[in-house]
């Protein structure tokens, strides 16, 4: 067998990004062929993927993508193992490739973009293949383990990721004023991060829940000795202050302590002549 050349180690790494070493066993064990050596990594990628199902991957990033027009918005969560790869540029520039395809397509699921091929910096190859290839590069679980869409018919779309790019949210807003909308849009997004609101109103609170918060208030009461005619007044004081955390509208504004958001958009909504709602919202945390 001939001597496999310094200069083709370093095309074949050029071309895939493995390490030296693992570029120099492909090309030994294909007699030298460039395309061979390239189909050998990504099955060894593919092995290797595998071989990793069963890691747990609890790094990685959420990454936002909206279009130039502001109406429609992507966010997923792509996973890997440890914080040193979540970190890097392979893995974060994969991330906001996937992105930018889910965009383009208008990709709504996880399985739906399994099957979306990649451009010419991932050899055309399709998610799911690319996701065995970059798992062989890096030697990690790679996990794209949730994305939505978003779409405003009569709005505007705006997100906010934390710097880390470990929790991020898309929020849809209808208005008849886009275009004046970009700020609030972008405060309510970084709202959502910040304060975690699990609806946009009160009426969309899951009944479990008001129920199973109404029987924790009920025994925290009795276990203070409260009189058993004063409970219910009692839990209907602490719901009311569960429902300011967790509904988006009645939550305190981040951004004035003085105001809630449902009078951040009334305030809008009157400065504007127009009207204004929250459609939607979603917030990714990574690790959730």
């Amino acid at each position: 067998m001939s001597q496999i050349s310094a200069k083709a180690v370093k095309e074949l790494r050029d071309k895939t990004g493995v390490g030296m070493m693992d570029c120099k066993k492909a090309l030994e064990e294909n007699q030298g062929d460039m395309q061979k050596a390239i189909e050998y990594l990504r099955k060894k990628g593919a092995a290797l993927a595998a071989k990793r199902a069963e890691r747990e991957a609890s790094e990685g990033v959420i990454e936002v993508c909206i279009d130039d027009a502001g109406t429609t918005g992507v966010i997923l969560e792509l996973n890997c193992e440890t914080d040193f790869v979540a970190r890097g540029a392979d893995f974060t520039g994969f991330a906001s490739a996937m992105a930018a395809r889910a965009l383009s397509n208008k990709v709504a699921t996880v399985d739906a973009m399994m099957s979306e091929m990649l451009g010419d910096d991932y050899d055309n190859e399709s998610v799911e293949d690319a996701i065995k290839t970059m798992t062989g590069k890096l030697g990690e679980k790679i996990e794209l383990k949730r994305l939505e869409l978003v779409i405003a018919e009569n709005g505007i779309v705006a997100s906010y990721v934390h710097p880390g790019s470990q929790l991020g949210a898309l929020v849809e807003l209808a208005t008849g004023k886009p275009e004046e909308a970009g700020d609030l849009a972008r405060d309510i997004a970084m709202q959502v991060a910040a304060a975690a609101p699990i609806v946009v109103e009160r009426s969309a609170v899951p009944e479990e829940n008001i129920e199973k918060e109404k029987e924790i208030y009920r025994q925290q009461a009795l276990s203070e000795g409260k009189p058993e005619k004063f409970v219910d007044k009692i839990i209907v004081g602490r719901l009311e202050k569960y429902y300011q955390e967790v509904v988006l509208l009645e939550q305190t504004f981040i951004k004035d302590s003085k105001s809630r958001v449902q009078g951040v958009l009334d305030d809008f909504a009157k400065a504007q002549g127009t009207s204004v709602a929250v459609n939607r919202f979603v917030r990714f945390q990574l690790g959730e």
